[in-house]
């Protein structure tokens, strides 16, 4: 959601359309399944709205709704930035959307909706001018976007007018199969009580909309199945190497510097001024001329940090001017001394000036002064490209005023279960299923690491689901991470599908390594994009424990760390452990005793299946450094 008010943007008045929608979104349901992801208010600035715009399509947000901006005033450019792209990736759909419910477009429903509430209001004798004449809806990738109003009143029954048709528009756009054919089929399904001529337009509109999703894997030959692997086994280095050479960048953009916590620099940072930009004093004293040495001195003002200073004329011997830390040296002087250095001789206007002060110590030409760029100069370089921005980068861009900066994109992170046993954990649990518990601890752990995440639901355990899913993801994001279906098991169909359906080329499909023996790697080109697939197991420990290793630093390599595998150190165990033939990660605690240099890791003993206590990752190796230490 984009709020778009100069008052707003600067926290100087409440946002109540943005409330309002968000209210009747995530509370009241107002458009099925839906739920806001993230909302901002931006000023009446066009450049600022398009790149809001563009950076939310980019992270492949399902829809944008801006509200505000669509009337006539000349600050009014909601519509024109909807409509703009400097990379003209606009897709021309503007006041279009598809007659899936047999209604008009969006933008005419909100117009026609508008015009009824004004007649309405007419008739009462309360007119409110609130037609949102130039308000577009567009398309960009996969991400609709809809303009709305901006009162709350009137924001509030366009969007009422089009709610339920929202969900179907963007399965549709995303090419979510299953969904559309669901809604063509209730569609159909209403319209076999009327007359034949109907019911045979709406049969000749569905199958406008089918693609064959039947799989070409055949299940039904259970003796036939496979029973040993035919993948080499691979060491967890070599598998992680092979992960690392298949992500790519997937390009650039520019954000708000404020905005560019955790990214990865694209672009050398200048600067643009020196800093100081000039000659400052370290000191709170007097700034003197060094020749005079120590002695009185008539004082002629003050320089303060912050104060645009006046421009007198240059300091002569024996005059001195008071300044305190940070603020502009004045003209003629070279040096400050000290406040600690000096007494005061004469005061006037009952003490609220000095006239004359001692300099008690013969001060050095330089003393207490930072020289124009003596901290950063001029067109020097600041951060390299290839920085990862924390608080300080951040600070440091502020510095130096640069508001935006190029940055690389974030993969998008689609996370698809599969399983016939699983369901969502908000349903009561029913005979013989679990709640799915992996989707949410990866997801929880690709937002936490700063990636956009979606969720592409459960996909049973047959070939016709599995890839229905598997497009789904495959349509949405960069990398797509599976749990389950890739053991030997009659239903662990996930690499058949893979490699017959989809194309996909299938890297390894087993590591030395407990657990997450049987972790899969493939990528494949679809839409015209490469895209990766991590079928990780479906044990949750052996899901996260994989996630850490490959997962993320897949997503860090795209996103442009130049480091993306985690930290390795060594650590020490109280106790002995019996160490598995294949490296072994368990979950332990970390302390650094007193006087110890490496950790001691405590282990908190081997995980049963279903317990998903974050690991802190500690792989047992049976390495040759010593008795009882491993690397972590």
């Amino acid at each position: 959601m984009v709020g778009r008010s100069d008052r707003c943007s600067e926290n100087k008045a409440e946002d109540k359309s943005g409330n309002n929608l968000e209210d009747l979104i995530q509370s009241k349901k107002l458009i099925p399944n839906g739920e806001v992801a993230v909302r901002y208010c931006v000023p009446d600035v066009k450049d600022e709205i398009k790149t809001y715009l563009k950076v939310w399509t980019d992270m492949d947000v399902d829809v944008i709704l801006t509200t505000g901006g669509t009337g006539f005033s000349p600050r009014d450019v909601t519509p024109e930035a909807t409509q703009e792209d400097p990379a003209n990736l606009w897709v021309e759909h503007y006041s279009y959307i598809p007659d899936f419910y047999r209604k008009p477009p969006a933008s005419v429903a909100m117009l026609a909706n508008a015009l009824v509430v004004l007649s309405s209001s007419a008739k009462d004798g309360e007119i409110e001018v609130r037609i949102s004449v130039g308000a577009v809806c567009g398309i960009r990738g996969n991400t609709l976007i809809i303009n709305l109003p901006g009162s709350t009143k009137a924001s509030q029954e366009c969007l009422e007018s089009i709610a339920m048709s929202i969900p179907h528009a963007v399965s549709v756009m995303r090419n979510r199969i299953l969904d559309v054919e669901e809604t063509h089929q209730k569609m159909h399904g209403d319209s076999a009580t009327q007359n034949s001529h109907s019911h045979h337009h709406h049969h000749h509109h569905h199958h406008a909309h089918k693609v064959d999703q039947e799989s070409k894997v055949d299940v039904s030959k259970v003796a036939r199945r496979a029973r040993t692997s035919t993948y080499p086994l691979l060491d967890v280095d070599t598998a992680q190497r092979i992960v690392l050479e298949h992500a790519e960048l997937i390009g650039t953009e520019t954000v708000k510097f404020k905005e560019a916590l955790g990214r990865v620099l694209a672009e050398n940072v200048l600067a643009k001024d020196p800093l100081p930009p000039f000659p400052a004093s370290i000191k709170d004293g007097y700034a003197v001329i060094a020749s005079d040495g120590a002695g009185p001195r008539t004082v002629l003002g003050d320089s303060t940090a912050g104060v645009k200073p006046s421009e007198p004329a240059p300091l002569k011997r024996g005059q001195c001017v008071r300044i305190n830390t940070g603020a502009p040296v004045p003209a003629g002087a070279d040096c400050v001394v000290q406040v600690e250095d000096t007494k005061l001789l004469k005061e006037g206007d009952d003490g609220q000036t000095e006239l004359e002060v001692e300099i008690l110590v013969a001060p050095t030409s330089g003393q207490e002064i930072r020289p124009v760029g003596s901290d950063i100069a001029l067109g020097q370089l600041v951060l390299a490209k290839g920085t990862h921005l924390g608080p300080s980068e951040l600070g440091l861009l502020a510095t130096v005023g640069v508001v935006h900066v190029q940055v690389y994109k974030l993969p998008c992170v689609t996370v698809l279960s599969t399983g016939n046993e699983l369901q969502d954990p908000g349903r009561p649990l029913e005979t013989g299923c679990i709640r799915d518990s992996n989707k949410t601890t990866l997801v929880s752990l690709m937002k936490e690491a700063g990636f956009p995440v979606i969720d592409a639901d459960i996909a049973r355990d047959n070939p016709k689901a599995v890839l229905s899913k598997l497009k789904e993801a495959l349509s949405t994001g960069d990398v797509i991470v599976t749990t389950g279906s890739v053991s030997m098991g009659e239903r662990d169909i996930l690499r058949d599908v893979l490699i017959t359906d989809i194309g996909a080329t299938v890297h390894y499909a087993r590591v030395f390594m407990k657990p997450g023996k049987p972790t899969t790697f493939a990528t494949c080109d679809y839409e015209g994009r490469k895209k990766l697939i991590l079928g990780l197991p479906g044990n949750p420990v052996s899901a996260t424990v994989t996630s850490h290793l490959y997962v993320l630093p897949a997503l860090r390599k795209m996103a442009g760390h130049p480091s993306p595998l985690a930290t390795i150190i060594k650590a020490t165990t109280e106790e002995e452990v019996a160490l598995d033939p294949r490296p072994e990660y368990h979950r332990a605690i970390l302390s650094w005793p007193e006087g110890i240099t490496i950790p001691t890791a405590k282990s908190t003993g081997p995980t049963p299946n279903g317990t998903t206590k974050p690991p802190v990752n500690l792989s047992w190796k049976p390495r040759h450094f010593g008795p009882n230490k491993f690397d972590l």
